[in-house]
């Protein structure tokens, strides 16, 4: 391919930080930068090449399965696999689809939303040696309940089989940079790890890499269009692989004597509200008091014995969403922010 598209031959050279081979592969970068072509045509092309014996794209819902053969396979067939047809039929009730190119069987599209019922028709899935998740990060916030967890179950049901109770099954998963709090780097722990400059992130099974091509950023720039919204939040996100939906203002550290106001519970995590009135400021830890009185959950999922089910008249969170509103509130990191702004969320 040209050089100014992206190339992952790096990517899938390098080792966790165990130094094994890693089974997760997280790419982000700029739109338009050819990440999803450049895995797609691989995965064809090691199947064409019987490097691989079959693949499993994955989407979250099941009307995403409709239409996926057209979806995955019309722009790498114009570009390089001129001579080749894909087509796919979808079964279990919208569960799955099985994949054909030129009408023999080469893989599937799996639901995530569907992982109960894949559990149970697991053994129809040994024959797969990739994975590929596209859009791994949703620019809208929409997962699936429970979405990591489903992923897991998918991707345990597709690595049974050949004789083996786990098989190295590897999972490719691209997208634009939209939240360094998408669930996924959540549960990896890295959210509060990855800096601007970071290129490659080694973790234990799984390797990040965060991609800025300066060729799709200057085709932004030549657009018209996207010079007419230059200053959107939307536009430095497709030109400057930034993430869209993130915000490092207020994000600072404190110090000095406070007094503990309250603790966040926020999708399992517990956050520490301290007051510096010395500073005028309140400031939002990732470290949180779990025993404190005062702990408020967020949501009914994170709501238990220890805990009072935020409202958003009470009389604590219409001070703290005042205090946020005059600029009086810091943050330790973006998990921080994030469970302070949910919780004084009208």
């Amino acid at each position: 391919m040209n050089d100014k598209y992206y190339d992952a031959t790096k990517i899938l050279s390098l080792k966790d930080i165990r130094g094994e081979r890693p089974e997760i592969y997280a790419i982000t970068s700029n739109r338009t930068a050819g990440k999803t072509t450049w895995f797609s045509r691989w995965i064809v092309k090691k199947y064409l090449e019987r490097r691989i014996n079959k693949f499993a794209l994955i989407y979250r819902f099941n009307y995403e399965l409709n239409d996926v053969a057209e979806k995955f396979f019309k722009d790498i067939k114009e570009l390089f696999f001129h001579n080749h047809e894909m087509t796919a039929k979808i079964m279990a009730g919208q569960t799955y689809a099985n994949l054909y190119l030129d009408d023999e069987h080469c893989g599937y599209a799996l639901c995530l939303n569907g992982s109960d019922k894949i559990k149970t028709m697991s053994h129809l899935f040994s024959d797969v040696d990739v994975m590929f998740f596209d859009e791994f990060q949703s620019e809208s916030d929409h997962y699936c309940p429970r979405e990591i967890t489903k992923f897991q179950s998918v991707h345990k049901s597709v690595a049974r089989g050949r004789g083996q109770q786990t098989r190295y099954v590897p999972v490719i998963m691209c997208s634009n940079p939209v939240t360094l709090l998408n669930p996924y780097y959540a549960e990896w722990g890295v959210s509060d790890k990855l800096q601007d400059n970071t290129k490659f992130f080694r973790g234990d099974g799984f390797i990040i890499e965060h991609n800025i091509n300066e060729n799709a950023a200057k085709s932004v720039e030549l657009s018209g269009f996207e010079r007419a919204f230059k200053n959107s939040s939307y536009s430095k996100y497709n030109a400057e692989s930034v993430y869209l939906n993130d915000n490092y203002a207020f994000i600072e550290k404190m110090s000095g004597k406070g007094r503990y106001m309250c603790t966040i519970k926020y999708d399992g995590g517990y956050y520490g509200v301290i007051a510096y009135f010395d500073q005028n400021i309140v400031y939002v830890t990732n470290k949180g008091d779990q025993n404190f009185p005062s702990t408020y959950a967020v949501s009914v999922t994170d709501h238990a014995a220890n805990t009072m089910l935020a409202k958003s008249g009470d009389y604590i969170i219409s001070i703290l969403r005042d205090w946020f509103k005059m600029g009086c509130v810091r943050f330790k990191n973006l998990q921080a922010k994030s469970a302070f702004i949910k919780l004084v969320s009208y």
